[in-house]
């Protein structure tokens, strides 16, 4: 890892320069010293585990001392012999706590005879099991969750119809997944007096957290679901727009428990944006708020969404009992909706629709660019994906409290509804921006400990400083989606709860989950991901479309085994078998399916996603992705807040030229072509010699999607514009 010292050069002054006070530094270097001549052969992975052990780092010390130990403990480490530097590790003790652990423990001595040692040491076989064999996998988890058949399936796994790439599962099986979600479950000790949801508003920071039980969720949820009857016709689609609020949890549910299909719009979008997901979904309403409530501030909603021409929209308040906008005529109240249903003898009272397994319950988007977006169906064997994964991998459990940030327009909306309510664990929600201590005092008095983050979020909170003195240690494991983490980001965050594991997702939308995930039987490293999800089969490919053995370091496209559980087998505006399957390679008698990521596969078996098949670029006839240099140049100056690494051919040809566009910190001020002699400098030590930087750029924002995902395509297109401007000159 290079710069600054080895550990064994750390002493008290580089501790106090870091921040500690003196007489704690003396103290520390002791405690350190001695966890140095405690460890056997100077091996980093095995002192960083000692130091762990110790507890000697603290979640109050300044973020620099972090920065000292890990950096001078890795110091002079080489990845390319020994695999990503560690700084989680599983113990036997807790392994056996943990869900995955536990059912290794009952059902592996029995599925994997002589080859089961423990869950720590067997996870590898049991996951190569788990897709070899994955109807008998499926049938445990099934039995884990809380979900309720009002048929049985026939089996778990039907591979006759070869045309259907993916298989039929669970056939001829029904059920209501929102019933799922809202009955008790003793087996997973999930009662009516169990708190559901519990949340709390920007602002009320001195005032108790708000809570809601498993039965009063019930009932508000069955109470909505009539109200949906006395106004929609079955089967009908109908969207949310608003904030992931515990009213928006309600609705989505209700929606699911009566029948209907939800349709997700994140609440970010523009009207033209809105209307085109409207129409592709054929809504018949549209669920909003009148505004959104930031802080002292209020940004219209309910007009944005007018602009979009639904054909009804019910509105929420934000704030109190009434709207505070004027209604078109064929609109209404929440108000209004709910008094619809106020002369029912049992208004909250509600008898499920049960649907075969396969329906549709929810219309989600990808964040599509250009075009139309994908229209992606969720049946309800979406939900059970997710949640299993969460439960697998992430260990939720019941009696954890889950707070991830998100909107129900994303994946993660729905994910954390179903990972919460069938798994018996509380789902917190904070009602406003997730960027400021507002939200962290929450984390801090909901007793959160689950926390799910994007790394834009975290960047935020490590950068400002705003969480400082906060009290996160009842955190037991954080997860982390939606791009590529940056290493000293995961420090900083890691470091507030006593070092406690982050479970890098990476899947998609039409996955229901994440194809490759971390989980706590492995030893984990930042940034990566330790293994492929549980029943998830994968190879990486090469140029030619080969597999690469699955024990070789390499990088490539990855290509998923098709029979993958709750994946979609349609789209709703697009050919699935053109978007998914044509084109990719067969591999042992399997048509794989396509996802678009270029994976890289480290010494020792980590993964670390590179990017998209289109960020990868060609750099004098080396092939490298954007977010491998980006990673270097981000840690290349203090100045820099985040970087994009994008590359074009010039118009008269020749080898592709790398530009870096930056975003500086608040209050640093660099010149380009400084920054670009330490780029240089940064990629030729650590990436490549021959590596050039062709173009610095310092810009005030990146272009981003709604789900906030790097639009390197716009810089790569403004670029090209620039290049042409300049070739014609």
């Amino acid at each position: 890892m290079g710069m600054g010292k080895s550990v064994n050069e750390v002493g008290v002054e580089d501790l106090v320069r870091a921040g500690v006070a003196i007489e704690e530094a003396i103290d520390f270097e002791r405690q350190l010293k001695d966890a140095i001549n405690g460890c056997d052969e100077f091996d980093p992975k095995e002192l960083w585990r000692e130091l762990m052990a110790r507890k000697l780092l603290k979640p109050w010390h300044p973020h620099g001392v972090h920065q000292l130990i890990y950096y001078s403990v890795y110091h002079n480490y080489d990845e390319s012999i020994h695999g990503p530097p560690l700084y989680w590790f599983p113990t036997p003790y807790q392994c056996r706590y943990t869900n995955l652990g536990r059912i290794m423990e009952s059902h592996c001595p029995r599925l994997l005879g002589a080859l089961y040692k423990d869950p720590i040491a067997s996870f590898r076989e049991f996951q190569k099991f788990s897709v070899q064999h994955p109807e008998v996998y499926w049938s445990i988890i099934l039995n884990e969750l809380s979900i309720h058949f009002s048929k049985a399936p026939k089996c778990i796994l039907d591979t006759l119809n070869k045309s259907k790439h993916g298989g039929t599962w669970l056939p001829g099986s029904a059920l209501n997944i929102a019933d799922c979600c809202l009955r008790s479950n003793n087996y997973l000790n999930k009662q009516d007096d169990s708190l559901a949801i519990v949340w709390r508003d920007e602002g009320c920071d001195d005032q108790n957290v708000e809570h809601m039980t498993l039965k009063q969720l019930r009932e508000e949820v069955m109470l909505v679901a009539n109200a949906l009857d006395a106004t929609f016709s079955k089967g009908e689609a109908i969207a949310i727009d608003m904030p992931m609020t515990a009213s928006a949890v309600i609705l989505y549910l209700a929606i699911v428990l009566a029948g209907f299909i939800v349709v997700s719009i994140a609440d970010s979008f523009a009207a033209k944006e809105i209307a085109t997901r409207l129409r592709v979904s054929k809504a018949k309403a549209i669920f909003t708020q009148d505004f959104i409530v930031r802080g002292e501030r209020r940004f219209p909603l309910y007009s944005r969404v007018v602009e979009a021409a639904p054909h009804k929209v019910i509105v929420i308040p934000a704030t109190g009992e009434d709207i505070d906008v004027h209604l078109r005529n064929q609109d209404l109240s929440w108000k209004a909706f709910l008094s619809s249903v106020h002369h029912l003898p049992r208004s909250n009272y509600y008898s499920p629709v049960y649907q075969p397994i396969d329906s549709v319950t929810n219309i989600l988007f990808s964040s599509g660019t250009t075009g139309d977006p994908k229209a992606i169906p969720w049946t309800q064997l979406s939900p059970i994906r997710c949640a299993a994964d969460s439960w697998v991998h992430i260990d939720v459990q019941a009696g954890d409290v889950v707070c991830w940030p998100t909107n129900l327009g994303w994946v993660m909306g729905p994910i954390l509804i179903y990972s919460c309510f069938l798994t018996g664990a509380t789902m917190a929600l904070y009602h406003g921006s997730p960027l400021g201590r507002g939200f962290g005092r929450f984390v801090q008095d909901a007793g959160v400990t689950v926390l799910g983050t994007v790394p834009s979020l975290v960047k935020t909170w490590k950068s400002t400083n705003c969480m400082e003195g906060l009290d996160w240690t009842k955190i037991k494991s954080l997860g982390s989606t939606g791009e590529a983490s940056n290493i000293d980001d995961d420090l900083w965050l890691s470091s507030k709860a006593y070092y406690k594991p982050i479970v890098e997702c990476c899947g998609g939308t039409e996955l229901a989950s994440s194809y490759i995930q971390g989980n706590l039987l492995q030893p984990q490293a930042f940034g990566t991901f330790s293994s492929a999800s549980m029943s998830t089969g994968f190879v990486i490919l090469n140029e030619s479309g080969l597999p690469y053995p699955d024990d070789q370091a390499c990088v490539g496209e990855v290509g998923l085994y098709p029979l993958y559980m709750g994946a979609t087998d349609r789209l709703l505006n697009a050919n699935h078998d053109e978007v998914y399957f044509k084109g990719m390679p067969t591999y042992k008698g399997m048509q794989l399916r396509r996802h678009g990521d270029i994976i890289k596969r480290t010494v020792g078996g980590f993964l670390v996603v590179q990017g998209r098949s289109d960020d990868t670029m060609n750099l004098g006839g080396i092939k490298t992705s954007s977010i491998e240099i980006e990673r270097v140049c981000d840690g290349a100056d203090e100045s820099v807040l985040e970087t994009a690494a994008v590359s074009v051919a010039p118009p008269s040809g020749g080898p592709e030229q790398l530009a870096i566009y930056v975003v500086l910190k608040k209050g640093f001020k660099i010149e380009s072509d400084m920054l670009k002699i330490k780029f240089l400098r940064a990629i030729q030590t650590k990436l490549n010699p021959l590596f050039k930087v062709s173009f610095v750029k310092i810009i005030p924002v990146f272009p981003r999607t709604a789900s906030n995902k790097l639009l390197r395509r716009e810089l790569r297109d403004q670029l090209k514009q620039e290049l042409q401007i300049h070739s014609k000159i």
